[in-house]
């Protein structure tokens, strides 16, 4: 049975950051990290924007094995004994621990059809998939129109790719951004080259010859090359629940990142947290909260007793546009757009009795502190109380 002071069950950017997290106060403690997938933990992120724009692979490995840690790629965790503090994985192997961190993140969601070579795009190994598809294909069909679904559009558009999107929803991201924004978003996507099909529900994936035939609401079908899904991830909990420990909407984690267990830790794509500014518990998706609770958790395992309570942001880029936002975005809250520039460049509020939720910040930088600031205020604001504030 191997042994360690720490293990982290997860390989991705949480589990790089906890190690670093726990280096900074104990550079001697041993370190196991077990991880499903068989590379070692690199940055998210590049998949969907920098690799398809030229950045190097290279670029993206965080090099977790500077950090004195065994890692053990390529394996799933199984079962967990909270009470014995061990750990077996698919392999037979069993591990012990003094604490254990749980960054098990999330599996993309799949739909109740289609055949397996649907990319349900994740890993570097769908990128890497999808990259070579793309030597041999040109007509990809992307479903989806959230963040994954539009980045990855985008990407394969600026690569000479013909893309159609395909989306229940009446426009890109209407989900997360006002009317206004997903309207003119997807008039921009149209203008890149992409045949956007909003309101088009997928009903059936078939694979025909070397391509795939999909059918859509009406009875249409709509011949292509490849087919990637970017349909959202639910949180890895498995594990977790099957141990015994309190789960909700992720694995339920208390300020200081502890689960029900107090020496099992939970951070990242699974952990289910409370945020004292937007007085909520949530569960985040994107890398801030994945490397700044990655760290937290790390350091907390070592020894600090430093709470949790950063609000992390989020990023996209789509073509040649970007943006950052912080706090809740939610097309179903009172928004409030200040543009500078006429849908270029501005700030979109997300508000609900009377205190500001969220902020988009729509080719606007350097921002992020001042926002989560005004999202700190107790307000009451109306929507004239914040144009020209950020």
């Amino acid at each position: 049975m191997a042994t360690y002071k720490y293990l982290i069950i997860g390989g991705g950017m949480t589990a790089d950051a906890a190690v670093r997290g726990i280096r900074e106060l104990d550079q001697e403690g041993e370190i196991g990290l077990i991880g499903n997938d068989a590379n070692p933990p690199y940055n998210r992120p590049p998949l969907t924007k920098g690799l398809w724009k030229g950045k190097t692979l290279d670029s993206i490995w965080r090099r977790t094995q500077l950090f004195s840690v065994d890692l053990h790629l390529g394996r799933t965790a199984i079962s967990l004994d909270p009470q014995n503090k061990q750990v077996r994985d698919d392999q037979g192997v069993e591990y012990h621990y003094d604490k254990l961190l749980l960054a098990t993140g999330g599996t993309p969601r799949r739909l109740p059809f289609g055949p397996p070579g649907v990319i349900y795009y994740r890993t570097l190994d769908d990128y890497q998939h999808l990259r070579q598809l793309t030597t041999q294909a040109g007509h990809f069909g992307v479903i989806g129109g959230g963040f994954i679904g539009s980045e990855i559009a985008a990407a394969l558009c600026m690569n000479g790719k013909k893309v159609t999107m395909l989306f229940p929803e009446t426009g890109i991201g209407a989900n997360i951004y006002p009317k206004e924004i997903s309207d003119t978003l997807s008039s921009f996507f149209k203008e890149k080259g992409a045949d956007v099909m909003a309101g088009t529900l997928v009903q059936d994936i078939q694979k025909q010859g070397d391509g795939y035939s999909l059918l859509i609401n009406g009875g249409r079908k709509i011949q292509v090359d490849g087919v990637i899904a970017g349909i959202g991830i639910k949180p890895n909990i498995d594990l977790a629940q099957a141990a015994g420990l309190k789960v909700g909407n992720g694995i339920w984690v208390d300020d200081l990142l502890h689960t029900s267990q107090v020496d099992i830790f939970a951070a990242g794509d699974v952990a289910e947290f409370a945020n004292p500014v937007l007085n909520k518990r949530l569960r985040i998706e994107h890398e801030d909260n994945a490397n700044t609770m990655g760290t937290q958790a790390g350091r907390n395992m070592a020894g600090a007793h430093d709470p949790y309570h950063h609000l992390s942001y989020f990023y996209s880029d789509l073509f040649e546009l970007g943006y950052e936002a912080v706090g809740e975005l939610d097309s179903r809250l009172e928004t409030y757009i200040d543009w500078k520039e006429p849908s270029k460049k501005g700030v979109v509020y997300y508000l609900a009795a009377g205190r500001v939720r969220g902020v988009l910040l729509w080719d606007v930088w350097d921002t992020v502190p001042k926002a989560r600031q005004l999202l700190a205020e107790p307000g009451p604001f109306i929507a004239s109380d914040l144009k020209g504030r950020l």
